[in-house]
């Protein structure tokens, strides 16, 4: 018996639950629990575990021995293996010839159009000549530097490329200038531990940063701090719900929801390279805890009211929306309106669409509940690598 069926056993007993119970409880199939149980299968979905952590009253990082990681595919390792390299290689000799920081930042600026427009690919082959570069900025190109790195953990965690985004956001948050910067960077950081599975570490390190960036006077407080604030907020809420721990979630995003409501808009802050924060990009949050918690009608109504205003959210929060949108739409059994959904985000991002294990779990919600498969269908299964 694996690590995983052995809890789930152990905790099942615990409560009194046949396992019939517990899949009816909890919407897992029985089948499911069954090889977990008798260690046919190794493990679970991070949602699975979630769905059985709280019929079992657990959190779900007891359910889980290791961070469950899902890499990346060969071939984007193999496009990113040059930006791997370079963060490898030893520091530039005192000889070397030293780049200008405004240079660096002028090319930083075309990285990060980039990034935004979900352009990967490109941005890889940018990125390791414009990381080499920022190695050789003297001190008063710091902040450059720190912002070359930044974007490298972005991206990398974007494309599953784990082992550089580690490297590269903690190099950052090393050099970090001032509280504003290191709490964006600390932001990213914990956003990594949660897709690395390591939900226990992205909680208690979204915490600790939320705590230190509360603003003494809310009253008195920037535009820019209230929106550091929240945005750790924000993943305090998200990393908390994903381990079942509810009321940590509800009062975390009660408070962003607050700080939200003191800008009364969305804004783009000087720290942040892509991230805004505002009443949008909470009510997004709020989506996505509501399919969480298993509540997609009311994902789907918190859907059709979200505020505008004239800046928006960045395009991969609001692809991951969608994708959320698209998830509640197929627990519905609303499977047209979902794949339609799918097809819009893959048709605007589609080399960020593989990437998501969000749209490869719904694609397979599709699949397992239509008779036929479209020729469509079958093409974005190839895409996912979803077996049909």
């Amino acid at each position: 018996m694996t690590y995983v069926g052995k809890k789930v056993k152990e905790a099942r007993k615990i409560s009194g639950l046949t396992q019939r119970q517990l899949a009816d409880s909890s919407g897992v199939s029985l089948s499911t629990i069954r090889k977990l149980e008798q260690g046919d299968r190794e493990s679970a979905r991070m949602e699975t575990l979630h769905a059985l952590a709280c019929v079992l009253r657990v959190e779900t990082m007891d359910l889980v021995t290791e961070p469950r990681e899902e890499e990346a595919h060969p071939e984007t390792r193999e496009l990113w293996a040059p930006v791997r390299a370079e963060l490898l290689r030893p520091p530039p000799s005192e000889g070397d010839e030293s780049a200008t920081a405004s240079g660096v930042a002028l090319v930083l600026g075309e990285a990060v159009a980039l990034y935004k427009a979900h352009r990967f690919a490109e941005l890889a082959s940018l990125l390791r000549a414009l990381l080499r570069d920022a190695d050789t900025l003297p001190d008063d190109g710091r902040e450059v530097r720190t912002g070359v790195l930044r974007l490298a953990a972005g991206a990398a965690t974007h494309t599953r490329q784990f082992d550089i985004a580690d490297l590269a956001v903690r190099r950052a948050l090393a050099q970090a200038q001032d509280r504003l910067e290191a709490s964006s960077i600390a932001n990213t950081l914990a956003w990594l531990l949660m897709r690395q599975g390591r939900l226990d570490e992205a909680l208690a390190l979204a915490t600790k940063w939320a705590d230190e960036m509360e603003p003494a006077r809310i009253s008195r407080a920037t535009p820019a701090e209230l929106a550091a604030w929240g945005q750790l907020l924000l993943r305090t809420s998200a990393a908390a719900v994903r381990n079942n721990q509810p009321h940590v979630a509800a009062d975390t995003l009660k408070l962003a929801r607050g700080a939200a409501a003191m800008i009364g808009r969305e804004v783009h802050s000087p720290h942040e390279q892509v991230r805004t924060f505002g009443p949008t990009t909470v009510r997004m949050r709020t989506v996505e805890d509501a399919l969480i918690r298993d509540r997609p009608d009311t994902a789907l109504r918190l859907a059709d009211h979200m505020p505008h205003f004239a800046v928006r959210p960045g395009k991969a929060v609001r692809s991951r929306h969608k994708l959320d949108v698209a998830m509640a739409q197929a627990r519905l059994r609303q499977f047209t309106e979902a794949f339609d959904t799918l097809a819009t985000v893959q048709a605007g991002s589609p080399e960020w669409f593989p990437n998501q294990t969000p749209a490869r779990d719904t694609l397979q919600a599709i699949i397992d509940g239509r008779r036929t498969l479209t020729p469509e269908m079958r093409r974005m299964a190839d895409a996912l690598r979803v077996s049909v």
